[in-house]
């Protein structure tokens, strides 16, 4: 199974749209997992719409109430239990906090944003993964995504990075 994993689109303060690379890719998976902060309902749809409905997200801390999803969603894919957050307060700290809410609940593999910056590591026996921020969107330095194959437990993540 293929997987897009995003976040942080900031869509429209800080980003006029996603760019077509992520757009692409977005597309092709199998499943797409955001992990908050769209900004805006039109931009959840868009999201769901370019996923086929296979899309798996969460609320950010800048989401309005519109954005009507839950701040931890799980899912299992490929034979692995994924718990997605957005990773919502401050830096220091923060893999602390997505590797609680991943053992809350029952999962092998966190999938959060926030910070717009990407990340892959095991953090207190939990592999932690962040994209960074879909669209480039400040404090983002580049435009980042990731993709993963899961299958039978395996997981193989690949960092994309664009143009800001």
């Amino acid at each position: 199974m293929r997987l897009a994993i995003i976040s942080d689109t900031h869509i429209p303060d800080r980003a006029t749209g996603i760019p077509d690379w992520v757009r692409e890719r977005v597309e092709a998976a199998d499943h797409v997992v955001h992990a908050g902060d769209f900004e805006a309902p039109a931009v959840v749809e868009t999201v769901r719409s370019l996923a086929g409905g296979n899309l798996t997200a969460v609320r950010g801390n800048v989401d309005p109430p519109g954005v009507d999803l839950p701040t931890v969603a799980t899912v299992e894919l490929g034979g692995v239990a994924f718990v997605v957050t957005h990773g919502t307060g401050n830096r220091v700290g923060y893999e602390d906090r997505v590797a609680a809410t991943v053992r809350e609940h029952g999962g092998d593999v966190g999938i959060a944003g926030h910070t717009h910056d990407h990340l892959d590591t095991e953090h207190d026996g939990v592999r932690l993964l962040n994209p960074g921020s879909a669209t480039g969107a400040d404090p983002a330095t580049e435009t980042t995504m990731l993709s993963a194959t899961v299958a039978d437990g395996d997981l193989d993540v690949t960092l994309h990075r664009g143009e800001r």
